[in-house]
This record gives C-alpha cells, sequence and structure tokens, in this order.
C-alpha cells in the first residue's frame, strides 16, 4: 500500500541530508533509504515501511538479521531489520486483513532530520490516504522518530485527527542477529503470564526463557527491560520499552522453502525477535479524538567481558 511519493534522492538530500551524518541513497528498486552516522554507530533505514534495515556500534557487530531472500519490491514486507507493525499487529486487523498492518508496506515521507554532537535522528511520517481507508477507516497521523545515539531509539507515535475514537494493536518487530538461536537465552521475563500463541497454551515463566525450540510466546509485561544472551557472539542486546502491554518472542525453527515469504530454510539460526508489542483484538488501545499514544523502544548491544 503506497502512500503519497517521497522526494527525489537529491531533494531529500538538499533538504534533510548533512555529510557525513545523515545521507539518502536509492535502494535495489529506487525507493529511498537513509543512512545515519556519528561517533556512536550506524544506521540505515527505508522510507518504505519506515523500516530499519541495519544498526551497528561503533567496534561492534551489526545488531539487526537481515534475511538473504528480502524483497524491497512494492507490496511486500521486508524480512528482518526492524519491521513497524500498524494499526494491528499480526492478525489482530479485520478478517482477511494483510498480517501486521499496511504501516509496513507504505511510502512514509520525511518531516525532519536533527544532529549533533552526540545524536543523529530522522522523524518519518504518515497519515491518512483514500487507500489506507479502504484498509482502516480512520483519519491519523502517525510518526515514527529514529535516533542513533549510545543507544538506537525507537518512538512511534499515534495521533487520532478523526471525530472518533479508534484502537490500534501495534508494535515493533525487530529481528536480532545471533551466532546460533539454540544457545541463546532471553533474561527479564521470569514470573511473566505467557501465551504460547501457536496453542494458546497459558503458564507462567520461570527463569529465563530458552530458545532452543520454536518459540512463538506473547508475555505480559510488567519489567520494561530485556537482555538477549548470546554466547557464540559474546555479547547482550539489551531492550528497553514502553507503550505496550506485551512482549512477543518468535522464532519459527526449520522452516520447509517457501513456508514463511522472504526467510530461507536456514535463516532462523541466525536471529530471535524480542517485540514490543500490544496485541489481542480484546487488549486494543484507545485513543480518543485528539487523543495520542507512543510506543518506545532502545536497542543498546552490550559486549561480554573479556
Amino acid at each position: 500500500m503506497e502512500a503519497p511519493a517521497n522526494d527525489d534522492i537529491a531533494t531529500l538530500n538538499t533538504r534533510h541530508g548533512a555529510p557525513g551524518r545523515i545521507v539518502f541513497r536509492p535502494s535495489p528498486t529506487g525507493r529511498p533509504f537513509v543512512a545515519l552516522a556519528n561517533k556512536y554507530g550506524s544506521a540505515e533505514v527505508s522510507l518504505y515501511g519506515a523500516h530499519v534495515t541495519s544498526y551497528r556500534p561503533t567496534g561492534n557487530l551489526p545488531v539487526l538479521f537481515m534475511s538473504k531472500l528480502t524483497d524491497f519490491r512494492p507490496g511486500t514486507a521486508i524480512r528482518g531489520g526492524i519491521p513497524v507493525c500498524w494499526p494491528w499487529f499480526g492478525s489482530c486487523g479485520a478478517p482477511g486483513s494483510a498480517k501486521h498492518g499496511f504501516a509496513r508496506v507504505s511510502a512514509w515521507s520525511v518531516k525532519g532530520t536533527e544532529y549533533s554532537e552526540e545524536e543523529t535522528a530522522i522523524t518519518l511520517a504518515l497519515s491518512d490516504t483514500e487507500a489506507t481507508r479502504a484498509a482502516w477507516p480512520h483519519p491519523f497521523s502517525l510518526e515514527l522518530r529514529i535516533s542513533l545515539a549510545m543507544k538506537l531509539t525507537l518512538v512511534l507515535s499515534t495521533v487520532n485527527t478523526g471525530t472518533e475514537p479508534f484502537g490500534i494493536t501495534e508494535g515493533f518487530h525487530p529481528y536480532f542477529l545471533v551466532k546460533d538461536r539454540n544457545a541463546a537465552t532471553l533474561r527479564g521475563v521470569d514470573g511473566c503470564p505467557c501465551v504460547d500463541a501457536r496453542d494458546m497454551r497459558e503458564f507462567v515463566q520461570t527463569g529465563d526463557l530458552a530458545l532452543d525450540a520454536e518459540t512463538d510466546h506473547v508475555f505480559t509485561v510488567s519489567r520494561r527491560e530485556y537482555a538477549l544472551l548470546d554466547p557464540g557472539l559474546r555479547r547482550a542486546i539489551a531492550v528497553a520499552s514502553r507503550g505496550n502491554s506485551k512482549l512477543v518472542v518468535w522464532n519459527p525453527g526449520p522452516v520447509a522453502e517457501g513456508a514463511v515469504p522472504n526467510l530461507a530454510p536456514d535463516d532462523w539460526r541466525g536471529f530471535v525477535c524480542v517485540e514490543p508489542a500490544t496485541l489481542f483484538r480484546d487488549a486494543a488501545i484507545e485513543i480518543a479524538p485528539g487523543g495520542r499514544h507512543e510506543l518506545w523502544m532502545a536497542v543498546q548491544s552490550v559486549p561480554e567481558n573479556p
């Protein structure tokens, strides 16, 4: 689902670029990407989907996984990085609607950029069009601010610009790069109620979550900080969030070719998704006319001490 086209690359660089800090370039399909850089690292963002496709702290390995089969063609969701799921998460939309909403397959516009000694940032925007109203009949204003500093921080802001309240489910869906999924564990969910989305079995998590099997867990969270421990790469990926009621942890395990779109059969070994989200239709966030809701996530790679 396409929003109005963004400016061309030259215009974007003239209006919003900064040499060495904020640079726009074309993707393989011609859509704009933007590279952010400073002393803390680098990141790349596709304006199609407002999708962070890479994040690499200075002196460290990449933090995000991207599938070798990623497809950047129109209407196709990017596989890897950090997808934005909005105005519904998973299958929480109307019956028959596309999974994870239309924001991740829309062309966003650049609202502004900024940089200082400590931060490089871009704000992207999406608003309702005839096409979005056909899928979801509500006026809205959506902004995503992506900030590169000591941490990578994303803030997704939803404003109801209509005259009637509406409900959303939403989430960030980061694919974190790991050496071997089977050796990774997630810390921070001990004691959290959980639903296994594969069979809707309910339980309470005890201790760290081992990631040595297919996983599709939906945790109801009270804590706001988690750590994905990866002994293979000798690091922890710290994730903090607010504005979400759930934390989804997903890895499909071995899959047949084509079973998951744009995911190779062996890709499952190299990532774990840790997703701050609000989902299930009965848990939708209600936003009154003129009201605002923010979903916030910060990511930091912490090397293991020698």
